[in-house]
């Protein structure tokens, strides 16, 4: 699909007043010009027709019908994310539109991810990780990639977290809990069996315990004192964890910048301190 609006953004750092004019009604009124003319999209901005043509070409379409053609089909496509009918991914679908059902996918994951959030629950959490002696991050597979990025982001700012690849040490890390630590929990199903072992034997040490999963009653949320939900939304086949990983990665960052908050002057000292420089280039 041509990304027709975001080709005319980029264009209008260097359209003339002719282009610049029918580029803001074309933005500004997609639903219409989605079924006008030609000579009703240049009566509706005082220009021509020769000139509607000149600013497609320059875009990259071949002329007005091509420009049309991928228009329609964006609107399509936004109006279907709005509506919230994203259909999964076919055998016969082409890379075209795999890119779009995927990404779609994804932001919905994050904009019902963002509307499960309750705030007093996400400070309860952010004061538990805060106050706690060790943080301690527990996941298998693809949750564990999110384990190890809220490990790295909190060490950054001096928050000593813990999390092992291998799932024993996740296990006796479990067992040797006390009531000072935090764990969290992450798993999309709510089920995993390590997981729900490892949140077992916290429970028994007396830590305190977060969970992160998918918005549905599950034993991992059962166990944990404080509940964090992603939107469950994954695709029928779901050959990997996709949009929960996003929305997971999302939450991480979410707990991470709210920590931040609560310690803003300390942490902003701490980030510049642990910026990690490689000549010229910035890896923080």
């Amino acid at each position: 699909m041509e990304l027709v609006t975001i080709r005319l953004k980029e264009y209008l750092n260097e359209a003339t007043t002719t282009e610049e004019a029918i580029i803001g009604f074309i933005l500004n009124n997609n639903e219409s010009v989605s079924k006008m003319t030609i000579y009703k999209l240049a009566e509706a901005t005082y220009t021509s027709p020769s000139s509607i043509i000149r600013l497609c070409k320059k875009c990259g379409f071949n002329g007005y019908k091509d420009f049309m053609k991928a228009f329609v089909y964006e609107s399509a496509v936004r109006n279907n994310y709005k509506a919230k009918v994203i259909n999964d991914v076919t055998k016969t679908d082409s890379v075209s539109e795999i890119v779009h059902k995927v990404s779609h996918k994804n932001i919905l994951s994050l904009e019902e991810t963002s509307d499960l959030q309750d705030a007093s629950i996400l400070a309860k959490a952010t004061e538990k990780i805060i106050a706690c002696q060790k943080l301690i991050f527990f996941g298998i597979g693809a949750s564990l990639i999110v384990a190890k990025d809220a490990q790295l982001k909190f060490i950054r700012i001096n928050k000593m977290a813990y999390v092992s690849e291998d799932w024993h040490t996740q296990l006796l890390m479990a067992k040797n809990m006390n009531k000072k630590d935090v764990g969290v929990f992450i798993s999309y199903s709510g089920q995993t069996e390590e997981m729900l072992t490892c949140i077992k034997e916290a429970k028994n040490s007396g830590a305190q315990l977060i969970s992160i999963t998918k918005y549905a009653e599950s034993p991992i949320a059962n166990f944990a004192d404080i509940n964090l939900y992603v939107a469950s939304n994954e695709y029928g086949f779901r050959s990997a964890a996709m949009s929960s990983r996003i929305a997971q990665l999302n939450l991480i960052d979410i707990l991470y910048t709210a920590y931040l908050n609560k310690q803003y002057e300390q942490s902003i000292e701490i980030l510049e301190k642990t910026q990690i420089k490689k000549g010229n280039y910035d890896d923080g």
